[in-house]
């Protein structure tokens, strides 16, 4: 059972990039999925949500309106769509699966750098 971020690298402020997390070993769309990030130095934050039917979305303050999460079912993928990039996003940037009460992170995730 493994998640998988990709998508990340470096790019300049305002720029855009967008993430994907896979699964393998499950089945991705049975399963609300969140991306967290964790910054140099910070603890982990939570950064967006996605219900199992695609529903329901949540974001932090700080990405909200600029951070944008949706799923492809048939892909078995979730998306992060990241635009107007700032500094302050830069940071490992995970996806996670909720399995009862608890977030489950399964596998590494995918480093953002926005220089200004």
């Amino acid at each position: 059972v493994q998640l998988q971020a990709s998508g990340g690298g470096s790019v300049q402020s305002g720029e855009s990039l967008r993430l994907s997390c896979t699964a393998s070993g499950f089945t991705l769309g049975d399963y609300a999925v969140a991306w967290f990030r964790r910054a140099p130095g910070k603890e982990r934050e939570f950064v967006a949500y996605i219900n199992l039917s695609a529903t329901r979305t949540s974001y932090s303050d700080s990405v909200k309106g600029r951070f944008f999460v949706s799923r492809d079912t048939l892909k078995n993928t979730v998306y992060l769509q990241m635009n107007s990039l700032n500094p302050e996003d830069t940071a490992v940037y995970y996806c996670s699966v909720k399995y009862g009460n608890n977030w489950i992170f399964a596998g590494q995730g995918t480093l953002v750098t926005v220089s200004s």
